[in-house]
């Protein structure tokens, strides 16, 4: 994951900035939520192929991690695409460079996947430039189009998330599963911190639910536990603070994932 910086120079960015680093809802006001009742279960694929698409190595953890546990455990096959290598979560680290950070999150979604269960898992890194995946739309239709085609299932971020590159990830996603006639579903990740339960900003009537048992909870927090860059910090400046602190873990650590299909 990479938390978005506030750029003046980019006014339509301003908003969505502001809503992930504004405080963000309380993970308890979700565990007491009562349309968890009301939501279908989703359809995951029994075997085949599925594409996972993230904006940034983490993302594909925090909000499918646990489909992808189930997923590995059926012997479907996942092909897992990194659009960035989230070089850009600590731009002002004086720790660790960007092409040092590329490469410590490549090994950590290796480790992350191993931990699901999913360590056969091919993993295709495309190399965007971290928070400038929307100037790279159509190249990543031309990319993921050919991936997409004859799989079971495309997951991608959804694009209501409210972060530009996961916005563009979905987009770029949707596109390809439309040209190759693949079911699409859009899981959420900043959407638990600056959305509130029932919030209408949200399409909850697409909204489908994948229960996680006890044991691919615990695969799950393993697994993101193995991304060290992001929920530790780098070093004792505010430049190199975690990511993903405790609060915002707690919305990806629940019973339950989310896919709007």
């Amino acid at each position: 994951m990479t938390r978005p910086a506030i750029r003046t120079d980019r006014p339509a960015e301003t908003g969505p900035a502001n809503a992930i680093q504004a405080p963000g809802t309380d993970e308890a006001q979700w565990r007491d939520w009562s349309g968890w009742d009301a939501m279908p279960p989703a359809l995951l694929p029994e075997r085949g192929r599925v594409v996972v698409v993230a904006a940034h190595p983490d993302d594909e953890v925090l909000g499918f991690g646990g489909a992808m546990a189930v997923l590995a455990a059926r012997g479907v096959r996942l092909t897992v695409v990194s659009i960035t290598d989230g070089e850009g979560s600590h731009p002002d680290s004086r720790v660790v460079t960007p092409p040092a950070l590329a490469r410590l999150r490549a090994r950590e979604l290796r480790a992350a996947l191993t931990e699901l269960g999913a360590g056969q898992a091919e993993i295709i890194r495309l190399g965007v430039p971290d928070t400038g995946v929307a100037d790279h739309e159509e190249q990543l239709v031309d990319a993921l189009t050919p991936l997409a085609r004859g799989a079971d299932l495309v997951a991608a971020p959804w694009t209501g998330d409210v972060h530009s590159d996961h916005e563009a990830a979905g987009r770029a996603a949707r596109t390809a599963a439309l040209r190759s006639g693949t079911p699409l579903s859009l899981y959420p990740v900043w959407m638990w911190h600056w959305a509130r339960p029932d919030d209408p900003r949200v399409p909850w009537r697409t909204a489908r639910c994948v229960q996680l048992p006890p044991h691919v909870q615990a695969l799950k927090q393993v697994a993101i536990d193995r991304f060290t860059t992001q929920i530790h910090p780098l070093g004792p400046g505010p430049e190199d603070a975690a990511v993903l602190p405790p609060e915002e873990l707690a919305h990806h650590l629940r019973p339950t994932e989310v896919l709007f299909q």
